[in-house]
Parts: structure tokens; C-alpha cells; sequence
């Protein structure tokens, strides 16, 4: 993933970012060296070389940013109307427990407004607006604490293997007993 959080820039860091390339491609104008202007910008001195190469074959115009690399498929409007869906469950979509999972969001997508995204996409989608994976706030209901601390006291040890006694050790290549 390029951008943390997997959602890309912003306008404003785009904006940010687009004047760092002018500010630099001012100085390119004036002949300063790229390790100069990555050290002054403070950005990596690749970029730089990557911006003068544009800005020589283009111009300041070479540098200015393109917009968004693709516009999100379901828009502001769309979305809210996704959440409130969401909000209602997993239950009321027709599925028997209450979790969701990338596929079923994606299914209600399809259902709701006739979209087809990849299961990556919903994730990319969620996780751009906010949402993140979740645990379960609490334990099951059938949950039987007595019997877990009875199992892991009598069952667990009997399972797990017997660690070896640590005795006196020789550095030498040859086995003890072969001598």
C-alpha cells in the first residue's frame, strides 16, 4: 500500500505536495543541485531528480498535480446511505450471526446500488472512511469460564510435551559417551 491508511491524499497534502515541485522547480531555474533542494525541501533526493527530468521535458506545468488517481465509485451521499445499512447488521441482510466480513459488505454493495467492487476494494473503501477490523466487545454468551480453567489446569499439561531437563553441557563436537 502506498499511502498509510490506504486512502491517498488528500486535497490539502496534494495541494502541499504540489508546491513543494514548484518551489523546487523555481530553483531548478536558478541551477541549484538536487541534493541542495532535497536537503532544503526535505524530501529525497531521487524525487528531486525525478522532478527537474519533468520539469525539463515539460516546464512548471510538468509538475503540477494530476488530481486524485481514481475517484471512489460510491460517493459521499452513496456512502452514508451504506453506513446506515451496515448499522442495521448482518441479521437484517439475510445472514444467521453478526459479523461482517469484506464479501458480505461487498455483496450488500451489489444489492444496494448495482456496483461491483473486489473484496480489496471494499476493504480500501472501509478503511478510507474510517472503519477498521474489529474483535467481538464481548465474549459468547455459552462462554463456560469453569470449564476453561478446569481445561487448561488438568488437559492442557497433559497435551503439552515435557520440556527436557537441562544438565551439564560439554563444548566439546564429540557425544559424551563416545570417549
Amino acid at each position: 500500500m502506498r499511502y498509510a491508511q490506504g486512502g491517498g491524499l488528500t486535497d490539502e497534502r496534494r495541494e502541499f505536495r504540489e508546491q513543494l515541485r514548484l518551489q523546487a522547480a523555481e530553483r531548478f531555474a536558478r541551477g541549484e543541485k538536487s541534493s541542495v533542494i532535497a536537503k532544503d525541501l526535505r524530501v529525497h533526493v531521487r524525487s528531486v531528480e525525478r522532478w527537474r527530468r519533468d520539469w525539463q521535458a515539460g516546464g512548471p506545468r510538468a509538475l503540477r498535480s494530476r488530481g486524485p488517481a481514481s475517484l471512489p465509485r460510491l460517493d459521499e451521499a452513496q456512502f452514508a446511505v451504506l453506513e446506515q445499512e451496515l448499522a442495521r447488521g448482518p441479521v437484517a441482510h439475510g445472514w444467521p450471526d453478526q459479523r461482517w466480513t469484506l464479501s458480505r459488505v461487498k455483496t450488500v454493495i451489489g444489492r444496494r446500488f448495482h456496483m461491483t467492487y473486489t473484496i480489496q476494494g471494499v476493504r480500501k473503501l472501509l478503511v478510507r472512511h474510517g472503519f477498521s477490523c474489529q474483535v467481538p466487545a464481548r465474549r459468547a454468551v455459552e462462554r463456560d469460564e469453569e470449564a476453561i480453567t478446569g481445561w487448561v489446569k488438568e488437559t492442557w499439561p497433559l497435551a503439552e510435551a515435557p520440556r527436557r531437563r537441562s544438565g551439564p553441557t560439554s563444548s566439546s563436537r564429540t557425544r559424551p559417551a563416545s570417549r
